[in-house]
């Protein structure tokens, strides 16, 4: 209901806009080629009901690899397939660098923080967080050792419900947040703490709602629709609160900073505005520490905990491939020592079945949208700068020149004649170029240590039967939002 209102809303709005300025979207006569748009509506007509991923991907069967879609007023640059996606963000890495806004995001980012900041802020701040996000700027504790910490944790928890049924959406989330809250914050939560679950449920709200299809659609319009109520204004709501629990977080830092012994992300930087303060020019003052601790909650939560959901849920309906893991990780293992990240290059099919996972869930395909920072002549058309772009990382994820069944989940997509691990040019999952995730590794070594520690302490089991079990998400916008199950953890 409220996406048709939106529509409505838009509709309206447009035929205003028409009859007062007859403006027509001007594309640039060297912009790749896509459907003719409409004033004000761009190519409102030509999207798909299911989303702007079908959409795009229905535009690649008729324009090719490179094509140019109206959104609204505003025409974007879409990038599909693995040999177009590289070929911008690697071989013309500077020239893609720049960041695109996300509506529904901007009116609280504003282009402030590490993931959404362009020019020198965006060098800046990610040279710093990659810096301080290493080890040696993490206090004593590795990011390896808070990862099996928490994953035992986890263990103990799960034991608790002795088999029974049980929604794994807010464990997954739970220690995906505490090791993010201790980079950032020093601290980890107890899975009752009230503010930690409060905490989790705004992060997992905002992630849904920025999934919907009516952020889709305010994708399109926002010029006209943030006048108006809709799912953009609780986004903002939610993130507004998520703000002031962090700046809380922030003065209880300062209150208590210690110049000699830095204890998280937040110490990091507080010791580097300090040093700056002097400085006219600095881009660490309070708005990018705000935002850039904003970002990686969301980078470093739901990111991890989305593929978790989906990669249990596969192995749910797949038995025959967690058995398999089981079997190598008993092989490699054992029962009786904790899994470390060593073990990762000794289990070559584990690895395989998570990477499959990542490509499989396909959790962001239409990626963060980038912007040229120059005018750049890219395979024979000019994309004058500041042109947003979308490399669309659902299209190299299953790209069938790289992957035999790319619609299948299959760890063989990984795996060569002998058994060994097989990179792909079309792993994407992270992006690439200089924009890639900055969370990368934590994430990688996240997934394979949470993973192969649940599967060394337990069997899964369903309720339902692994033919009845359905894989289709239940959003497929910003992000792929897995279907709720339930999931029994047996002992082993």
């Amino acid at each position: 209901m409220e996406v048709s209102v939106l529509l409505l809303l838009a509709l309206t709005a447009g035929f205003l806009l028409f009859l007062v300025s007859q403006s027509q979207p001007k594309t640039h006569d060297h912009f790749p080629p896509g459907p003719h748009p409409l004033p004000f509506l761009g190519n409102l007509l030509q999207m798909d009901r299911r989303g702007l991923l079908n959409s795009f991907m229905q535009l690649q069967e008729k324009y090719g690899d490179v094509f140019t879609v109206h959104l609204g007023l505003r025409p974007v640059v879409m990038l599909c397939g693995t040999d177009t996606i590289r070929e911008a963000l690697v071989d013309q890495a500077e020239a893609f660098s720049g960041r695109g806004t996300v509506a529904v995001l901007d009116p609280i980012v504003q282009g402030y923080g590490v993931i959404f900041a362009n020019g020198e802020r965006w060098k800046t701040l990610r040279r710093f967080s990659l810096a301080t996000m290493r080890d040696s700027g993490m206090g004593k504790q590795s990011v390896e050792e808070r990862i099996k910490e928490e994953a035992q944790c986890l263990v103990i928890e799960l034991k608790k419900y002795k088999g029974a049924p049980l929604n794994p959406t807010f464990f997954f989330q739970s220690i995906a947040e505490n090791i993010i809250c201790s980079i950032v914050f020093g601290e980890r939560f107890d899975y009752k703490d009230h503010q930690f679950l409060h905490l989790l449920d705004l992060i997992y709200q905002t992630f849904s709602l920025m999934s919907s299809l009516s952020s889709q659609v305010f994708e399109l319009f926002s010029a006209v629709l943030k006048y108006f109520p809709g799912t953009h204004k609780q986004i903002s709501k939610n993130l507004q609160e998520i703000l002031d629990y962090i700046g809380q977080n922030v003065e209880k830092h300062r209150a208590t900073l210690d110049p000699s012994a830095s204890r998280d992300f937040i110490d990091a930087y507080l010791l580097r505005m300090e040093k700056e303060k002097s400085s006219h020019h600095t881009e660490f003052h309070h708005q990018n520490l705000m935002m850039s601790v904003l970002s990686l909650f969301f980078a470093g939560t739901e990111t991890t905990s989305t593929t978790l959901r989906y990669g249990f849920l596969l192995m749910l309906k797949y038995p025959h491939v967690a058995e398999k893991v089981q079997k190598e990780i008993d092989q490699v293992i054992g029962s009786h020592r904790l899994p470390t990240l060593d073990d990762r290059t000794k289990m070559p099919y584990t690895d395989a079945v998570i990477h499959e996972i990542q490509r499989f869930s396909d959790l962001a395909p239409i990626g963060l949208p980038h912007r040229v920072t120059q005018n750049t002549l890219f395979r024979g058309y000019l994309l004058p700068k500041n042109t947003e772009v979308y490399p669309i990382l659902s299209s190299a994820l299953h790209d069938p020149r790289y992957f035999e069944q790319p619609d299948t989940f299959n760890p063989e997509h990984f795996l060569d004649a002998n058994g060994a691990l097989k990179k792909s040019e079309a792993f994407l999952p992270f992006s690439t170029g200089k924009r890639v995730c900055l969370g990368e590794g934590i994430a990688r070594n996240e997934l394979f240590l949470f993973f192969t520690t649940i599967l060394q302490n337990f069997s899964l089991d369903s309720p339902v039967a692994p033919e009845h079990i359905d894989l289709t998400p239940n959003n497929n916008g910003a992000g792929k939002i897995p279907p709720p199950y339930q999931i029994h953890f047996l002992s082993r």
